[in-house]
């Protein structure tokens, strides 16, 4: 954990230096990043395409977007029992191989239930990715935890913004979906490699520990049962509620504004081009301070007025609330850097990141669907803003109770 100016923020004694190693792991963490919604953002860029050419029902269609938070929710819950049984290392082996199959598989198939049943194997192993990341800054980096996490989110944020960019470029270059979908299976192949020694190395570590490992006690860290944890979870959620409805249905919004649909989609694409610096910058700035409560509010005062901007002017002033909207979204780095500042050890981050991740997904599945109902039921955006303005404010809400230092492991 990166110190902050009171001694009661330092990190525990336990932790040390970066592992032997550690610059393959920073490396094999990024290129692990890069790959955490490539898949998911190349799909919703080729929708059109995709439904084309498998034939999917507007049904099929809606299960397939929503399949992302399905499998983040639920999948992710079962990674703090992966660690518990095998190196974190060797869980990323597993999971990054599910990646590169599973991309593999949905874009040679011309079955509609393969192309779903492969795009969840994916979607798996990035699901068990979320958990492990802001574990293993904890565990390899404890010092320099708001840098590490800034430079993993960046370049999540970059693979995000990549992948939507150029997914049709690629498919229309080849002349077909399945090239805008399938290349990135070889970016997810080449994340597998830093893992494979690192994962050797630990397998022979544990061997030569001798059975003295196994039989360690750990004590078991429930989130679910804390107010922290909780606080986490929803502060986790809703911006991830109002992250995923901006993905979705911010270009429609800018469409009906009166922009064309090129312009739309790059005012989109420019709140998550302009995430990028803030992906870097806010977690060693949260790192560095006492308390999170001067962050949490100026991310609602930008979101806040992102919001109202765009029920009133969306047209004019376009470019400003792309701007404040792509500052708001820090909140997504900060709940990561959040995750590794309010844990002292790895075990405690990692059922941190499993429940904060998981339960918040769940929430996060409501905010496309509810803007959508809500917009097919008024005809317009002053409800669904209404209904990110309401969520903001619970996010506010949780985001006060996790600004104050505190540890998971001392409310268990």
């Amino acid at each position: 954990m990166t110190p902050g100016p009171a001694p009661a923020a330092a990190p525990p004694a336990r932790t040390s230096t970066p592992a032997a190693g550690g610059a393959l792991v920073l490396v094999g963490m990024l290129l692990v990043a890069l790959n955490l919604r490539a898949a998911v953002t190349s799909l919703g860029a080729l929708l059109d395409e995709v439904r084309g050419g498998l034939g999917l029902s507007g049904t099929m269609a809606g299960l397939v977007t929503t399949l992302p938070t399905i499998a983040f929710a639920g999948l992710g819950a079962l990674t703090p029992w992966l660690v518990r049984r095998y190196a974190p290392a060797r869980v990323l082996v597993v999971a990054m191989v599910s990646l590169t199959v599973g991309q593999v598989l949905r874009v040679v198939t011309d079955s509609t239930l393969v192309f779903v049943l492969t795009s969840a194997l994916a979607l798996a192993g990035i699901a068990v990715a979320n958990i492990l990341l802001p574990m293993l800054v904890k565990q390899h980096f404890p010092r320099r935890t708001g840098l590490v996490t800034g430079a993993y989110t960046m370049s999540l944020t970059i693979g995000t913004t990549v992948a939507a960019a150029s997914a049709v470029p690629i498919a229309h270059a080849f002349g077909s979906w399945r090239a805008g979908l399938g290349v990135w299976a070889g970016l997810a192949a080449l994340a597998v490699l830093p893992w494979v020694p690192l994962a050797l190395r630990a397998r022979a570590a544990r061997r030569a520990a001798g059975p003295a490992v196994a039989v360690a006690p750990r004590v078991r860290i429930r989130p679910g049962r804390t107010r922290l944890g909780w606080a986490m979870a929803v502060y986790f959620g809703a911006q991830s509620l109002s992250g995923y409805a901006i993905m979705g249905w911010l270009a429609q919004l800018f469409r009906d504004a009166g922009y064309r649909p090129e312009a739309a989609g790059l005012l989109l694409a420019g709140v998550t081009a302009l995430g990028v610096p803030v992906a870097l910058t806010m977690p060693a700035l949260a790192g560095r301070l006492r308390t999170l409560r001067p962050l949490v509010l100026s991310l609602t005062a930008f979101s806040t007025a992102a919001y109202v901007g765009l029920a009133l002017a969306p047209h004019g002033l376009a470019p400003l609330w792309v701007l404040l909207l792509a500052l708001g979204q820090g909140a997504f780095p900060l709940i990561l850097t959040t995750i590794g500042l309010r844990a002292r050890t790895a075990e405690g981050t990692v059922a941190l990141s499993a429940f904060a991740q998981s339960t918040g997904y769940v929430i996060a599945a409501l905010g496309p669907l509810l803007v959508g109902i809500l917009y097919e039921a008024t005809g317009g955006w002053t409800a669904p803003i209404g209904f990110l303005l309401a969520a903001l404010a619970v996010q506010t809400g949780a985001g006060m109770v996790i600004a104050r230092p505190r540890y998971i492991e001392d409310e268990r």
